[in-house]
């Protein structure tokens, strides 16, 4: 394959990779309504080079919950190694929630790899995007094509379809402290107040403007002026009142979604709420517990 044609292929990103599953050999195991197969989990085995370091134990308990009311909504891929063995290349969280609730097969999209190399650029450019990696992985699924791939800026950006820019700045994240990095990781902060932290050179106020945000819930734009000034702010912190109203509505909304909840109070005032669902699954069950309380 020549080198133009092989940066074409690149650039088809995600579906280049994955494609449509390769169904001639299991015409008598297909799904008619969704093209895919269902195969025994005691055949299917994890992807020993999964980009994705966090499984949140609570998002499998919740992922089980689903999978047992409603059945696995979306297909896993896999790759087939022989008639008795496959290997993930998406969907590992879904597998995983699956052995908990005892099925005994699931559905899956079957793609033909044999290539290793092809089977991890595959899990990367998956797990890249999704919308429930954190800013962290994705940096480190960046780092993982620059440093075992050769790969440049320009090329990821053709591989994932999303801009240099994007790229360079979940890249830079990796430069901040690793505390810092793992409140990006666990949600205390997001990745604006992370690329704001990144101007200030010095470790130690990094982490004296780190602790400031979480106790005083500084937005992006209050990080942003205190990082340009290269100080950490006064030591403001909100009324035990406020702070525990913030902490109570918290978590009574993420039992309510199953899924964490971020709650922002923007300069006048107003406090928006946002929220990921981490599959269908959680928000058709979602919408079903609305469904029961409405009748």
């Amino acid at each position: 394959m020549s080198k133009k044609k092989q940066k074409k292929v690149l650039g088809r990103g995600l579906d280049a990779l994955l494609g449509d599953p390769d169904n001639s050999n299991f015409s008598n195991d297909m799904n008619k309504n969704s093209n895919s197969f269902q195969i025994s989990l005691e055949k299917i085995y994890v992807n020993r080079n999964q980009p994705r370091t966090n499984f949140d134990s609570n998002e499998i308990d919740n992922l089980v919950v689903s999978i047992k009311e409603l059945g696995i909504i979306q297909p896993i891929t896999v790759r087939k190694i022989n008639d008795d063995k496959y290997e993930i290349i998406s969907g590992e969280r879904r597998y995983r929630a699956s052995k908990i609730a005892n099925l005994k097969s699931i559905p899956c999209f079957i793609k033909a790899v044999e290539d290793e190399a092809d089977l991890l650029k595959m899990s990367l450019v998956e797990n890249i995007q999704r919308v429930d990696l954190d800013p962290i992985e994705i940096a480190l699924t960046y780092e993982r094509f620059i440093n075992e791939y050769n790969l440049n800026i320009d090329a990821i950006s053709r591989l994932v379809g999303k801009d240099r820019s994007t790229i360079s700045n979940y890249i830079r994240l990796l430069k901040l402290d690793p505390i810092i990095q793992s409140g990006i990781r666990d949600g205390f902060l997001s990745m604006g107040h992370g690329r704001a932290l990144i101007n200030v050179n010095d470790k130690k106020l990094q982490i004296e403007i780190y602790e400031q945000i979480i106790s005083s819930k500084l937005s992006v734009r209050q990080t942003e002026k205190i990082a340009r000034g290269n100080k950490a702010p006064p030591n403001k912190n909100f009324s035990s009142d406020v702070s525990k109203i913030y902490i109570d509505a918290t978590n009574k909304f993420e039992k309510l979604f199953n899924s964490k909840v971020t709650l922002k109070e923007n300069s006048k005032g107003k406090v928006s709420l946002s929220t990921t669902f981490k599959s269908i699954n959680d928000l058709y069950s979602f919408l079903k517990k609305i469904s029961n309380w409405e009748n």
